[in-house]
């Protein structure tokens, strides 16, 4: 049996324009037509990817931001050509790489679903006979007629994943757009998932959650850097990622990237720093400590709101709690110059063991429509030490919170 997939020696590059943003006068642009190469820099987003995919197979891709996810199932979908290298696809393609990916805003849901199908060349005939299983898993109720423009962003993915799921597509390549869905749908996918591999599709996952890769996949690749670091089994390739990240245990992270999307980001992170009730930068935390995050942003363009959004996960991906920056009625407001954020967790109480920390900064949230301006990745990691109890093993399996509460003898 042939590969569905088949990737040689793939390759992307990007040039990077380094010369500030600013007003030109027309001699100057033209001027500057002619001495372009001066002003910019190439940078290789992908470098010599090859690999293969059977029938069937679920594969994972993981890696930090930056590192050509996204560019490599672009290239898998023909909407960018690599620089060098080919891919051979031995079927229909069906992609979710961001939202609003294939779908046209003045549509209404009930269009942009014959439109997609039609892109995927298939008949009116047989996308009518799917239609009651799309919308049934989509569950956008009487927003069918109604303009996706207006739809939010997690009906928009459920709609736009419902609609690669259940039109049959060969291979289904699918981005960290899930991540907008509620968590139910979420694991409703990650089923629908699990049984299109099981009907013998393909289908390529690009996540950060550590768990689902594991739970879902039967193969992972890792690239780091835009080359394939490691490829095998999940649970080998994860450990390696893992241990990339957990390396970094210094309590701090500084970016200056030269990737272009990175340039392109309306706001982004600079640096992180994890400081104890001392003030110091550390990445290890004893039972009561107080956690204080800091962070410095650095904006491309006027900003009139941020949400942040700051999740804390065990090492393996399981989130232990999500915590958004409005739930204490803070918001950051009129982001037009470099910024320093910080935020105070008291009284730590996780059980002794490694634990990260990942950052979003997300537009105003309105009827759940946003957009997401950065994240951080990797996610900062951090260590829970025993400082307290010496008379027993603290471990993860008895629990994930450290508790002492007060104890009372009533008459």
């Amino acid at each position: 049996m042939k590969p569905i997939i088949e990737a040689h020696g793939i390759s992307k590059k990007y040039c990077i324009n380094n010369a500030r943003s600013t007003y030109k006068t027309f001699r100057e642009s033209v001027s500057s037509f002619f001495k372009f190469s001066q002003d910019r820099s190439e940078f290789w987003a992908l470098k010599d990817i090859s690999f293969s995919a059977m029938p069937g197979e679920s594969i994972g891709i993981i890696g930090k931001n930056g590192v050509g996810k996204t560019t490599l199932l672009k290239i898998l979908s023909r909407i960018t050509p690599p620089t060098n290298g080919n891919a051979v696809i031995r079927g229909r393609v069906a992609s979710l790489l961001e939202v609003g990916t294939g779908f046209h805003p003045e549509l209404t849901g009930f269009e942009n679903i014959f439109l997609n199908g039609s892109i995927l060349g298939l008949s009116s005939r047989e996308i009518k006979e799917r239609l009651e299983d799309i919308l049934a898993f989509a569950e956008i109720g009487n927003f069918l007629e109604t303009p996706m423009k207006h739809y939010s962003t997690g009906m928009w993915a459920r709609l736009a994943f419902s609609v690669a799921a259940h039109l049959e597509a060969e291979i289904l390549l699918i981005d960290e757009v899930l991540s907008v869905g509620d968590s139910e749908f979420q694991l409703k996918s990650q089923g629908k998932m699990k049984s299109i591999s099981e009907q013998g599709r393909t289908v390529l996952f690009v996540s950060h959650n550590m768990a689902s890769i594991r739970k879902f996949c039967n193969k992972c690749i890792l690239l780091n850097e835009g080359v394939i670091e490691k490829l095998g089994k999940p649970d080998e390739v994860i450990e390696t990622y893992l241990a990339h990240k957990l390396s970094r245990e210094v309590g701090f992270m500084e970016f200056n990237s030269e990737n272009p999307e990175e340039k392109n980001k309306k706001v982004k992170i600079r640096r992180i720093e994890l400081r104890n009730q001392e003030s110091k930068i550390t990445s290890n935390f004893n039972l009561k400590d107080d956690l204080y995050i800091h962070l410095y942003l650095e904006p491309h363009e006027k900003i009139r709101k941020v949400k942040i959004v700051v999740g804390i996960s065990e090492s393996d991906g399981n989130t232990v709690c999500t915590i958004f920056d409005s739930d204490s009625e803070f918001g950051l407001m009129d982001i037009s110059k470099d910024s320093h954020v910080s935020l105070l967790i008291k009284d730590l109480r996780f059980y002794p063991g490694k634990y990260s920390i990942s950052i979003e900064l997300l537009s105003e949230i309105f009827h759940w429509k946003f957009e997401e301006y950065d994240v951080l990745e990797p996610p900062i990691s951090f260590n829970m030490i025993n400082n307290l109890v010496f008379n027993r093993i603290l471990t993860r399996k008895d629990g994930l919170l450290y508790l002492t509460p007060e104890w009372k003898i009533h008459d």
